[in-house]
Parts: structure tokens; C-alpha cells; sequence
């Protein structure tokens, strides 16, 4: 079964990131441990399928305070396809110069911040704008992404450079370059992605090494937690306490 295949690429990927990837998680971990313990902001991006890493780390169950989403709806998933916010808007937008800019300018950002950016190949525009416009504000970029498989490809951005190049901290995710990981009986494209799989797994490697570090440093997190457990009466007091902390850091971005 085709199943059997892509679920061992699966594993593939994961046993490469946990062979090759600890020490760059744990160092992309301590930069966004020093963001949060700050009062700061870790502010998340991505676009197409990159965003759902985004989507991924909070508001979610077990994540808490400290990650700022920053998904434009026009970039993110879409489920139009065609007409209206459909893909062939997508494919240009990613690719037009200048847009990361515009989008920086509607946040108000902090040099103790960071900025973690998802990219698969590194090689799009709007992701090298965000990143340029980070490190020019003096927060530190981390970039979890198909570090390897993308050197030497040509990025579409003036800069001359791949997201990767200009990143403090590179996560390298594993993943082929072409993503689709099956090949298929008659046909020239592959089936069966898994980028999505290994961001979400760098994700919550990365967050739960987040939430050790700043634990042993006696830091309190405000914790988003389950309110579907039978008997738990102080569930949504905890939940109410997350969101209001969240609400008074967010008040100044």
C-alpha cells in the first residue's frame, strides 16, 4: 500500500530531524525563551501551507503566551481554489517584492522580539521581505524550513539571498525539496506531501523546549488549556486567565 510508504517517509523525516536538528532546536529555543521571559513577542509567519505551523502553535491546547500570529488572509490556506483569493492571486503575491514590507508596517515591533518564519524553500519574496524587515527592527530571525535541499537555489528577491542566509538560527525540516514524497503508477508528480508533518513536528519540539527552559528558569507560563475534560472545574477560569494576558501584551503590537 501506498499508505505503508508515505507513513515510513514520515518516520524517515522525523528520525532525520531528531538525528540531525537538536542542538539547532535547542538554540532557536533559547533565543524565543528570552523573547517570552522579556514580556516579548515570538512573532509567527508563514504563507500557502506554511502557515498552518502558525495555526498550529496557539491558540492550541498546551501551547501558551508568547507566540504572536502574523497570517494575512490572502496568503494563507485557501480553500476557493479558483475566483476569489484562488491560487493564481496566491502564486503572485508570494512572489511580489515589497508585500513583507507592507505587511511589517501594520505591527508595532520591539528589538527583544524575534521573528519565526516558516518557508519551505526559502526562495519566495514576501518571506525574505519579512525577515529583512525583522533583522532591521534588531530582532533576531529563525527559520525552520528545506535548509539543505534549497542551497544553491536562486532566490526570487533583489537581495540576492535565501531566506536561510538570513536567518540567526536555521531549523532544517528534512524534507525534499519537491515535497510530494509517493511516486505514482503512470503519472510524472509525486503524491503525499510532508512538509506540513515536519513543521509540525519541529513546532512542538520547539515550543515544549520553550516551555523547559523558561520552566527552570521560574518562569510562569500562562498555559491555554483543555476545557473538555469531564470533572475540571477550573478549566475555563485558566483559559479566561491566558486570554487576558495575552489581551494586555498584545495591546501594544
Amino acid at each position: 500500500m501506498l499508505a505503508q510508504q508515505w507513513l515510513e517517509n514520515a518516520h524517515g523525516i522525523m528520525r532525520e530531524i531528531e538525528n540531525s536538528q537538536l542542538e539547532n532546536i535547542r538554540r532557536a529555543a533559547g533565543v524565543m525563551a528570552d523573547t517570552i521571559q522579556a514580556e516579548r513577542w515570538v512573532h509567527t509567519f508563514g504563507c500557502g501551507h506554511a502557515t498552518l505551523p502558525v495555526e498550529e502553535m496557539y491558540p492550541r491546547i498546551g501551547g501558551f503566551v508568547g507566540f504572536h500570529p502574523m497570517i494575512e488572509q490572502s496568503l494563507t490556506f485557501f480553500t476557493r481554489i479558483v475566483g476569489e483569493t484562488g491560487i493564481h492571486q496566491f502564486l503572485f503575491l508570494e512572489r511580489a517584492e515589497g508585500f513583507g514590507v507592507e505587511i511589517m508596517k501594520s505591527y508595532t515591533f520591539d528589538p527583544r522580539d524575534s521573528m519565526w518564519i516558516f518557508s519551505h524553500t526559502g526562495i519566495n519574496p514576501v518571506n525574505i521581505d519579512i525577515a529583512l524587515e525583522a533583522r532591521k527592527r534588531g530582532m533576531k530571525v529563525i527559520v525552520y524550513g528545506s535548509a539543505a535541499e534549497s542551497k544553491g537555489k536562486v532566490a526570487r528577491h533583489s537581495c540576492g539571498k535565501t531566506i536561510f542566509e538570513l536567518a540567526d538560527v536555521v531549523v532544517d525540516t528534512c524534507v525534499p525539496l519537491q515535497d510530494a514524497s509517493v511516486p505514482l503508477k503512470n503519472h510524472f508528480d509525486k503524491v503525499g506531501p510532508i512538509s506540513t508533518l515536519a513543521f509540525v513536528t519541529t513546532v512542538w519540539m520547539t515550543v515544549t523546549t520553550v516551555a523547559e527552559i523558561l520552566a527552570d528558569r521560574g518562569v510562569t507560563l500562562h498555559i491555554h488549556p483543555s476545557h473538555n475534560i469531564p470533572g475540571d472545574t477550573t478549566a475555563r477560569q485558566r483559559l479566561d486567565t491566558a486570554l487576558a494576558e495575552y489581551k494586555r501584551r498584545i495591546a501594544g503590537v
